[in-house]
């Protein structure tokens, strides 16, 4: 999850209804004018979002004359932007035509009746034949049909400075082959290095998924439990309980806290880490290793919020590894966001027209540059100009292989709000991995109406 910095969710709510207000009262106020409602970053340095899509704007009202496109920015942290646009889906009076929702959100979002069905335009669209079919299906309902176009996906893995791996004796080429290596490492920078934190994996719940897909599931995902599925099971349909292999993704957040090789634990469950992370501790310095998203170049490009030449020298990539080293040896989670046509929008039409402007080959380049993105179509991805864009997206795109997705269900951000507590209890009270997972189920069992098999799945 792409984390942005919160605001208060009242001054979000109110300056987007300010918004609202000034479009007109609705998306089908003005059948000429598609209303694209989109994040914008709390960071008020960054802006390449805003500006990608004032660019495609531009051409599109060009090649439109009479169309016009009003943007309708939602500066807010993730979780508030989600709550802002699904009361803004729930009249036709709020409703803008197009929206960019994260895949984790998207079922939830088409469960509720807020979005609205695109096979009738992909059935004559070409250019859909050019996006890999794990990116297809991320937006893919349980009914079949597909509700959102990606526009990109990420990976993860481990970034870390080099200068401070030298004053600590620790290898240039650092590639950690199992979790123990990864701790090793951070006691000896915290040995060696006094006043540098060395080591950030996300926890808790106010960073919300940030913290989820980025911290626990990076972990939970390389124990091998459940056959590869430690979450879900797609073949019962039915979710997993926390077993060892959850405990001990607790555990390892528990060491790092613990034994104080993270940061301060009032940092770590700040809602604006992430934002921390980029613009200030990896920068200046302050933090030696980083589990991370292949998109935090672009924070130091010269176009982006924290610009710092000497990133791509001072930082560098591994990837993170299964618990024991066992195969396939590495582990990482994919995600992305797509554009989705609300039910309620009065000129859905004029909404696609506007995706397939966002989606011409030059535009879909041009935003996985700037937003640092990992190519979901195939013409994209062996695009020069793509590919020699940013230092180590060769390195991130190689984890594509050794990626996993989250579960596609609607309850998933319920689900996930009960794993950011049971980090939250494991890293910043006395509660033992066990007893967290322990309550993770309770938990899991209510909201899946007892539809829960066991750990390792057996039932």
């Amino acid at each position: 999850m792409r984390p942005t910095a919160p605001l208060i969710l009242a001054a979000t709510l109110a300056a987007t209804a300010g918004l609202i207000t000034a479009c007109g009262g609705g998306s089908g106020s003005d059948p000429n004018t598609v209303k694209v409602a989109y994040n914008r970053s709390t960071d008020n340095k960054i802006r390449f979002k805003d500006n990608h899509l004032a660019k495609v704007k531009k051409q599109f009202e060009k090649a439109n004359p009479g169309k016009k496109v009003k943007l309708v920015p939602i500066q807010a942290q993730d979780n508030d932007y989600a709550t802002k646009v699904q009361q803004m889906m729930r009249s036709p009076k709020t409703a803008p035509d197009l929206v960019y929702e994260d895949t984790f959100r998207i079922n939830s979002d088409i469960k509720a009746g807020y979005l609205r069905p695109l096979d009738s335009y992909l059935a004559k669209w070409k250019t859909w034949d050019q996006f890999v079919d794990t990116a297809k299906s991320a937006a893919k309902a349980e009914d079949g049909k597909t509700y959102g176009i990606p526009d990109g996906t990420d990976t993860r893995g481990l970034w870390f400075n080099k200068e401070i791996f030298a004053k600590a004796g620790l290898p240039a080429d650092w590639s950690p082959k199992n979790w123990d290596e990864i701790l090793q490492a951070a006691r000896t920078i915290k040995k060696k290095v006094p006043g540098v934190t060395p080591l950030n994996v996300y926890t808790g719940k106010a960073p919300g998924e940030t913290s989820v897909m980025q911290g626990f599931e990076m972990l939970l995902y390389g124990t091998g439990e459940a056959g590869g599925n430690p979450l879900y099971d797609p073949g019962a349909k039915k979710w997993v309980t926390g077993g060892k292999g959850f405990s001990d993704a607790l555990g390892f957040l528990k060491t790092v806290y613990s034994q104080k090789l993270g940061p301060d634990i009032s940092d770590a469950l700040d809602p604006n880490v992430g934002t921390t992370v980029f613009s200030e501790w990896l920068p200046e310095g302050k933090l030696a290793i980083a589990l991370d998203g292949s998109w935090l170049g672009q924070n130091w490009l010269k176009s982006g919020g924290k610009p710092w030449p000497e990133w791509s020298k001072t930082l560098g990539q591994a990837p993170m590894p299964t618990q024991h080293g066992q195969a396939p040896g590495k582990v990482s989670m994919s995600g992305g966001w797509t554009w989705a046509i609300t039910a309620k929008s009065k000129n859905p039409d004029l909404a696609w027209k506007f995706i397939e402007q966002l989606q011409t080959k030059d535009n879909a380049v041009s935003w996985d540059i700037v937003d640092a993105q990992i190519a979901v179509r195939k013409d994209v991805a062996q695009d020069p100009e793509y590919t020699s864009s940013m230092p180590g997206i060769t390195f991130f795109t190689s984890l594509v292989k050794h990626t996993h997705y989250r579960p596609t269900t609607p309850i998933y951000p319920q689900v996930s709000t009960a794993i950011g507590e049971a980090m939250e209890a494991a890293t910043a009270g006395d509660t033992s991995p066990e007893k967290a997972a322990k309550a993770y189920d309770d938990q899991l069992k209510s909201i899946t109406d007892g539809a829960t098999v066991a750990a390792g799945g057996q039932g």
